[in-house]
C-alpha cells in the first residue's frame, strides 16, 4: 500500500507550528509497516507557551453565553462530518483499528462527544438556596476552572481525548492537550477539526511530543488547573503526583471480568465474550481480560465461544470490510501479550486457540485471537492488564466466588455478569466493587453520556468521564451573596 507521508505540525496559539525544536519523530503504521509521517518533538518550552496562550484566552471565552460555545461545539461537529471518511481512514492507518468494523464507530463517538458537550453547556446551571438572613440572596454558581490539561492514550486516539476535550471547552475553559506520540498523526486530524472551528486563538493547544517531556509539563505546570489523563496506571499515578493540588479526572484501566453464571444464556454469553475480549484488539480499558464461568457450563460455554469465534471472528488487514480484528498498536503490546500467554501456559493453562502471533503480514503484530482454559489466580494473566486479543477463563463455583475473585483484584473499572435470573444479577452488581456493571452484556458496552469511572480505593482512577460529568471536575462552585438593604 502507497501511503502519502506528510510532515505534521502541532497547534498553539490559534497556529500551526514547528515548535521550539526542529527535532521531528517518525509515525510508523502498525498496520502496513510504512512510515506514514512525522510531527514536531514537542519540547517543555512548547508546552509553557500553550499554557500561557490558554491562560491568556479562556476568561473572555467562560464570559461568553453558553449557547455561544454551544455553537462552536456544532462548528467542530460539523467539521468532523465532512472529514469523516478521513479521519476513519487514518485511524487505521495509525491506529491499527478495522476500518468497516470500528474505525467509522469511533469517529461516530467522537462526533457524538461534542454534539453532547453543546448540549450539556447551556444546561450547567447553578442554584439558589436560602440565607439566614431574610435580606441576602445567596447564589452558587458553576463557574469555569481555566486551563485544562488533558493527556491521553493512543488506544482510541479520537474518543479517548474528546470526553475531556468537548466538555472542558464547552464549559468555558482553555484546553493544552498532549495526545500519545504513537498516534499523534490521529491527533493532528483532529485538532485540525477543532481548528476549523476558528475558536478564539490560545483556546485549544495540541503538542506532539514524548510524554515524559510533554505530558509531564502538563501535569506539573502552575498555569495548568485541571488535569485530565486516560492511560495506564504507572503513568496516571505518576501524573497524579506531579498534578498536586490541581483538579484531577483519572481512568487508567482495568482487567474487565465477566461472569458467566450456571443459568447464563450460554450462546449470548459466547457472542458477547467476543465483543469483549477482541474489540479493538483487546486494547481496551473496559476490554473483558477475565472469564469467570460456572464448572457446571463450563464446558459448554468454552465450546460456544470457539463456535462463535469461527463465524464471527477474522483477523485480516484492518482495511478489508471483512477483517474484524486489526494488529495490535505496538511491540510492548505485543511482547506483553506474549508474555501473558506464555507464563500462564508455564502455570498449566489449557491452550484451546490461538497463543501466538500471525505470519504472512506486513507487520508482526497480528495476533491470532486467543482461548485460554483452567487459568487460576497465580497467573499473570489474570492479575495485570494484558491489552490484547485473549480469553482467560477461570472455572468458579458460585456468585460468591466470583465476587471474591473479582475484589482480590487492584481494579475496579467494569464487570460484567450473565444469568437469566434478573434479581440474582442486580444482587451481584450492586455488591460487586467496580465503577460500572453490565447484566447480560459485553464488558465493552458502555454509552457515552453515562458516567464512567472506578471504584474508590481501587487502581482504575478518580472522577467520572462520560456526557456531562467531567464538566463537574473542570468547573467549581463559586457562592456569591448580596445584601438587598
Amino acid at each position: 500500500m502507497f501511503t502519502q507521508v506528510e510532515d505534521y505540525r502541532m497547534f498553539v496559539a490559534g497556529e500551526w507550528t514547528g515548535g521550539s525544536s526542529e527535532s521531528r519523530l517518525e509515525a510508523t503504521s502498525p498496520a502496513t509497516g510504512e512510515v506514514i509521517g512525522s510531527v514536531p518533538e514537542g519540547t517543555r518550552e512548547d508546552v509553557r507557551r500553550a499554557v500561557a496562550a490558554a491562560d491568556g484566552a479562556w476568561r473572555e471565552w467562560a464570559a461568553r453565553s453558553a449557547f455561544e460555545r454551544a455553537a462552536a461545539m456544532e462548528r467542530i461537529v460539523e467539521a468532523m462530518r465532512e472529514r469523516r471518511e478521513e479521519l476513519a481512514r487514518t485511524l487505521t492507518l495509525d491506529q491499527g483499528k478495522p476500518l468497516t468494523a470500528e474505525a467509522y464507530d469511533e469517529v461516530d463517538e467522537l462526533i457524538e462527544y461534542f454534539k453532547m458537550a453543546a448540549a450539556d453547556a447551556t444546561r450547567l446551571d447553578g442554584s439558589l438556596p436560602p440565607s439566614v438572613d431574610a435580606g441576602k440572596r445567596v447564589f452558587l454558581l458553576r463557574v469555569p476552572r481555566g486551563v485544562v490539561g488533558v493527556i491521553s492514550p493512543w488506544n482510541w486516539p479520537y474518543t479517548m481525548p474528546a470526553e475531556a476535550i468537548a466538555p472542558a471547552l464547552a464549559s468555558g475553559n482553555a484546553v493544552v492537550w498532549a495526545p500519545s506520540l504513537s498516534t499523534s498523526v490521529c491527533s493532528v486530524k483532529l485538532a485540525e477539526c477543532i481548528a476549523a472551528a476558528e475558536l478564539p486563538a490560545g483556546l485549544f493547544n495540541m503538542i506532539t511530543g514524548a510524554g515524559s517531556v510533554v505530558g509531564d509539563e502538563v501535569a506539573a505546570n502552575p498555569g495548568v488547573r485541571a488535569v485530565a489523563f486516560i492511560g495506564s496506571i504507572e503513568t496516571g499515578q505518576k501524573v497524579a503526583a506531579r498534578a498536586a493540588g490541581k483538579a484531577l479526572l483519572l481512568e487508567t484501566g482495568g482487567n474487565g471480568p465477566m461472569v458467566v453464571l450456571d443459568d447464563a444464556d450460554l450462546p449470548a454469553a459466547a457472542e458477547a465474550t467476543l465483543t469483549s475480549a477482541f474489540l479493538g484488539a483487546g486494547q481496551s480499558c473496559t476490554a473483558g481480560e477475565r472469564f469467570l464461568v460456572h464448572r457446571d457450563v463450563y464446558d459448554d460455554y468454552l465450546k460456544e465461544v470457539r463456535s462463535a469465534m469461527e463465524r464471527g471472528v477474522r483477523l485480516g488487514d484492518p482495511f478489508s470490510p471483512e477483517t474484524t480484528l486489526g494488529p495490535l498498536h505496538n511491540e510492548p503490546t505485543a511482547l506483553k501479550t506474549d508474555e501473558h500467554v506464555a507464563d500462564a501456559l508455564e502455570h498449566g493453562a489449557e491452550l484451546l486457540s490461538g497463543g501466538e502471533r500471525a505470519d504472512g503480514f506486513p507487520t508482526s503484530l497480528y495476533y491470532r485471537p486467543t482461548v485460554l482454559g483452567g487459568v487460576t489466580e497465580e497467573m499473570r494473566i489474570a492479575r495485570e492488564e494484558t491489552f490484547g486479543p485473549v480469553v482467560p477463563v477461570t472455572p468458579i463455583g458460585d456468585e460468591s466466588e466470583a465476587l471474591r475473585v473479582v475484589e482480590s483484584s487492584p481494579y475496579g473499572l467494569l464487570s460484567a455478569v450473565w444469568t437469566r435470573d434478573l434479581a440474582r444479577g442486580l444482587r451481584f452488581a450492586e455488591s460487586v466493587r467496580t465503577g460500572w456493571v453490565n447484566v447480560n452484556a459485553s464488558t465493552n458496552h458502555w454509552e457515552s453520556h453515562l458516567p464512567f469511572g472506578g471504584r474508590a480505593g481501587s487502581l482504575s482512577g478518580v472522577g467520572r468521564v462520560g456526557g456531562r460529568y467531567p464538566m463537574e471536575t473542570f468547573t467549581e462552585l463559586k457562592t456569591v451573596v448580596v445584601s438587598l438593604d
